[in-house]
């Protein structure tokens, strides 16, 4: 879709995602190494009980959620930003999330391109928001 296509206020959800221990594992093992998503001794421990995703692994899968909904297609043209990145809630294994898109901006720049700013909302299997960022993203009007 292009700029023009969209209007403030559009609401999209995506499918689901569930995710697993191994997964979490493995993301954090390359991408964020810590005893909370690493080593399940010392989670069952901690505040959490028990492994948690990483919350870089959280944003990435709604991200990737919401690039598959393909409402973008070939109008993107690049990301821009992130803004107020909130982890609510930690994901654990077998949690399946899900998310709820809100356009809330646009603007109109020069040479036939704009600025969507979309909120993501991302829930588990039980309606918890697990996460909530604003992504922006420029595309074709």
């Amino acid at each position: 879709m292009k700029l023009d296509e969209f209007t403030i206020g559009d609401v999209f959800e995506t499918k689901p995602y569930k995710f697993t221990k191994e997964d979490i594992m493995r993301f954090a093992g390359e991408f964020d190494p810590q005893y909370m998503h690493l080593d399940e001794e010392k989670a069952n421990q901690g505040r959490f009980n028990g492994i948690i995703a990483s919350g870089i692994h959280t944003l990435a899968i709604s991200f990737k959620l919401w690039v598959e909904e393909d409402k973008y297609g070939e109008d993107v043209i690049a990301g821009t930003r992130m803004n107020n990145i909130r982890f609510i809630k930690p994901v654990y294994p077998d949690d399946e999330l899900h998310i709820i898109v809100k356009v809330i901006d646009m603007k109109a720049t020069k040479n036939e391109m704009g600025i969507l700013t979309v909120l993501l909302s991302t829930f588990n299997d039980k309606e918890e928001k697990v996460f909530e960022g604003e992504l922006s993203a420029l595309i074709k009007r």
